[in-house]
């Protein structure tokens, strides 16, 4: 080991041992489990809850790539923040965060939607939404695996082992929370709160020592149909939307707001071409005509709440998200 880690104490660097390849542990990140509790005790520490996309960054053997949490690559359409991290004095790391963008002083999911399918560098650059690319947690580092670290632990080596110049952000935090914390994010319309075992390890898994505190609710969906637009609209009417329950997809509902002109048309051509004959849920959807489409697009919905039939109360849609895998689409049910 050397430079930062050479500074850990024995009991903690024995924690380290030598990393697999970058790429290989960003291919699990560590996910958050919704909840309603709200009373935390000591040892937890609470982050921001952003409304962007997930995103892990790989440096090492002179390669640098930032990739989805699909594993997607999305080098080409964040070359800022490729530029930001290729500038780093380390030149051995992965680390976990969120790229987001802002609208009104606001992390707004659909200004980010603009960026996210833009790949071409011309477009790019005559692109006007700009993102920053908040960091939270650190999984290796001069190349020794730290996964086993603390949380806060990871977190100290992180800041010292990157500068953080616009567009790269820490992910700050707070050592105390509980509704006033949350009542607060909320006011400020953030989108919630990340609470966090502060001795956890890093797990490649979804995990009871990361925590979601949602202001609203909502959680991405998997498109399985659409049905026809009605009086002056074009596209499409409603999206037809649903999550697994095992290999079943389950119905839940259709969801007809929150779009404009553009992304309805947009849908329309994406969903043309992933249109087949039978239906892909696992349950009766009462549509007249419904048009069945594969069920590859995952979307952002907001809603109200769950009906006792399991069906969306109120739901608006929110954007399209290509960093998720369908397959991975459940429901998310709070722990208490």
């Amino acid at each position: 080991m050397t430079g930062l880690l050479d500074t850990l104490p024995p009991d903690l660097a024995a924690r380290t041992r030598e990393a697999a390849p970058g790429v290989e542990l960003a291919a699990s990140p560590m996910l958050a489990t919704l909840t309603n509790l709200r009373q935390f005790p000591g040892g937890w520490i609470f982050e921001r809850k952003l409304d962007g996309i997930r995103a892990l960054a790989v440096r090492e053997n002179g390669t640098l790539t930032l990739r989805s949490r699909s594993g997607r690559r999305l080098d080409a359409t964040y070359p800022e923040i490729i530029d930001a991290l290729a500038g780093q004095d380390s030149a051995d790391f992965t680390v976990d965060g969120e790229i987001v963008a802002y609208s009104h002083g606001r992390t707004d999911f659909s200004r980010l939607q603009q960026r996210m399918g833009l790949t071409r560098p011309a477009d790019v650059a005559a692109s006007k939404v700009a993102v920053t690319y908040y960091v939270f947690d650190l999984l290796r580092l001069d190349g020794m695996d730290v996964r086993r670290l603390p949380l806060r632990t990871r977190k100290s080596l992180l800041r010292r082992s990157i500068t953080f110049t616009a567009p790269l952000r820490f992910s700050t935090h707070r050592n105390e929370g509980g509704p006033e914390l949350l009542a607060d994010a909320c006011g400020r319309g953030w989108e919630g709160l990340i609470a966090k075992r502060a001795d956890s390890t890093y797990q490649a898994r979804r995990s009871g020592d990361w925590l979601k505190l949602k202001c609203s609710r909502g959680q991405e969906f998997v498109v399985g149909g659409f049905t026809e637009p009605a009086g002056s609209r074009s596209g499409i009417g409603a999206l037809l939307i649903g999550y697994y329950e095992g290999e079943r997809l389950r119905y839940a509902g259709k969801v007809g707001t929150g779009f404009d002109a553009r992304t309805l048309m947009s849908l329309r051509r994406q969903l043309d071409e992933l249109q087949v004959r039978q239906s892909p849920f696992a349950d009766t959807v009462a549509e007249r005509r419904p048009h069945w489409a594969q069920p590859r697009l995952v979307a952002q919905v907001a809603f109200t709440e769950w009906t006792r039939d399991g069906m969306l109360r109120h739901p608006r849609f929110q954007g399209l998200r290509d960093d998720k895998n369908p397959a991975d689409v459940v429901r998310e049910r709070g722990e208490s």
